[in-house]
């Protein structure tokens, strides 16, 4: 039977820990990555969602109340992708987050693909927050007076965020945190009020008419808010700035989760018990995006209507923050594999932030924010989104399988019931992007070409070849027996420090620990079946030797 050489198994045990370049500095703690995440949620899901997704439920027609069931389906829909990126990213705790997992997964052309959707996800999501923003300036005009041009006023506003990401991530927590507890803390003052001074009509939220045509119209819409959840696994795209990250990260991204879904679902039945969701709509049959003005207006008057639009600038001029930090992300990933040219991953030589990805990210958003319409972004945003998260489940399911031949792969937090909450998550998932029907579609093909493209022209011709866990997978399926021999080869040349073409004692009982054969096997065990395998007594073994002794291991399990 062949052989192989260590040429021919780069990527296995031979290679056993992903370098990965760290210049970014770990700064965040629990707190700062529960505000980030919250931060990049809330924006667009309280101020501007509800009232497209009223009418969305409604079948495009009549609105109606029952949007807090979609909140809550794609909340638990997201939460095995949630639960996969948090054992994915205490394996792999480095900046460019699910791009960095699918391409250790599946190799430099996928990573490419879906680098790109990440990042036009994450680009969309943030675009759609300042959309949102042009949305409630209208009140800024009435309180002061002034006529304000919305265009020039949202990308001014884009270019003050690039700033502020290019100066750091500190920067953006000091700036974050005040403004999503005093949002939180005042919506939370107005459900109450609306609570105990009107009169609720609870029907609008649970009454069979709430839900459209009923599961269909609750599972569509559960894909339209989909984007609303988008930030909860966005706080993996800076992990290479994360303190503690074994344990922050899972901790802040599950915690995020579960709080965000409490405040979409206890907030959208209360705004549609006090306010009837026909009020959410303009004259002309339109969704209002401004939904939270006219709440607060109808239940506490139009001085905390005021105070609520100004919130809304803030929150998600916040989450367009913490949109572009997470966004530029992947550019700086990708290029720190060759697979963009190597600019990109220069990071700023005083605030040691990637300033050229973050320049890039803006005008993007500068051309989104000026040219495509505010359901559009939202249904792209939703639908990469989902796509994404298909593929972060995947990844858990190829690591964990193939991971005794890829054995860099060691997270300090595992995800529980696996494989099950990955094949439940993905199955789902695919229904979900089904009922978005053919824009997500579209852009998820536009994705996919554009992605090629980059690869085939660029990044194919600058990456070296490693086998990844994704063929290993597959090896272990098509031929379980050519995986296994490969696997004892990479462990043999990978304790074979001075290439000699033969271990000694020390080196063999490294290979066989590497190759995780029985749990049961120790030092002195081990001795023993190096010296069983030692036939001439010169005191090493080559590589036919190897093989034998790891059979007879076998053999005695």
């Amino acid at each position: 039977m062949k052989g192989f050489t260590p040429k021919d198994l780069v990527g296995l045990i031979l290679n056993p820990l992903e370098r990965v370049s760290e210049t970014l500095e770990r700064k965040l703690g629990l707190f700062s990555v529960i505000i980030i995440s919250l931060a990049s949620m809330l924006g667009t899901g309280l101020f501007v969602i509800p009232a497209l997704a009223m009418v969305e439920m409604g079948g495009g027609v009549n609105p109606v109340g029952g949007i807090w069931l979609a909140f809550l389906l794609a909340g638990i829909v997201i939460l095995p992708a949630a639960i996969s990126k948090s054992e994915l990213a205490t394996a792999m705790p480095s900046s460019g987050g699910a791009y960095v997992y699918i391409e250790k997964s599946f190799g430099p052309q996928i990573g490419t693909v879906l680098g790109v959707g990440l990042w036009a996800t994450t680009m969309f999501k943030s675009a759609f927050a300042l959309l949102g923003f042009k949305a409630y300036l209208w009140v800024l005009e009435e309180m002061f007076d002034v006529k304000i041009n919305i265009e020039i006023a949202a990308l001014i506003l884009l270019v003050l965020i690039v700033i502020i990401n290019i100066l750091g991530v500190k920067q953006i927590k000091k700036v974050q945190t005040p403004i999503v507890l005093v949002s939180v803390l005042f919506l939370a003052f107005i459900c109450l009020k609306a609570l105990l001074t009107v009169e609720m009509h609870w029907g609008n939220a649970f009454s069979t008419d709430a839900f459209g045509n009923g599961i269909v119209s609750v599972a569509e819409t559960s894909a339209f808010v989909f984007v609303a959840y988008a930030g909860v696994t966005k706080i993996a795209a800076i992990g290479g700035e994360i303190k503690e990250p074994e344990k922050n990260i899972p901790t802040g991204l599950l915690a995020s989760l579960v709080i965000s879904s409490l405040i979409y679902v206890i907030f959208s039945i209360v705004m549609v018990s006090a306010v009837d969701p026909s009020q959410y709509v303009n004259e002309q049959g339109y969704p209002r995006e401004d939904p939270v003005y006219v709440f607060v207006d109808s239940v506490a008057g139009q001085t905390f209507a005021q105070i609520s639009a100004f919130l809304a600038i803030t929150m998600l001029t916040g989450m367009a923050l913490a949109g572009v930090m997470a966004t530029s992300r992947f550019p700086f990933a990708m290029a720190r594999d060759n697979l963009l040219p190597q600019s990109i991953e220069n990071v700023h030589p005083k605030y040691n932030t990637p300033h050229l990805s973050i320049i890039f990210t803006g005008l993007a958003m500068g051309f989104c924010i000026s040219f495509l319409p505010v359901k559009d972004i939202a249904k792209l945003a939703s639908g990469f989104k989902i796509m994404i998260f298909i593929m972060i489940n995947c990844c858990v399911i190829v690591l964990r399988t193939s991971s005794k031949s890829h054995s860099w792969y060691k997270p300090k937090w595992k995800s529980p019931f696996f494989p099950i909450i990955q094949i439940l998550g993905i199955l789902v998932s695919i229904w979900l992007i089904i009922l978005m029907g053919l824009k997500a579609i579209i852009g998820a093909i536009a994705t996919i070409i554009i992605g090629l493209v980059i690869y085939h022209s660029y990044g194919k011709k600058n990456v070296e070849y490693e086998i990844t866990p994704w063929e290993t997978f597959k090896l272990m399926f098509t031929n379980p027996n050519q995986a296994e021999k490969r696997r004892f080869y990479a462990a043999f040349h990978a304790a074979d420090s001075t290439n000699k073409g033969h271990l000694n004692l020390n080196e063999f009982i490294s290979a066989m620990y590497s190759l995780q054969l029985d749990p049961e096997l120790n030092d002195k065990t081990l001795r023993r079946y190096f010296h069983s395998a030692d036939l001439n007594s010169d005191g090493v073994v080559d590589v036919e030797e190897f093989l034998i002794s790891i059979q007879g291991i076998i053999e005695e399990e």
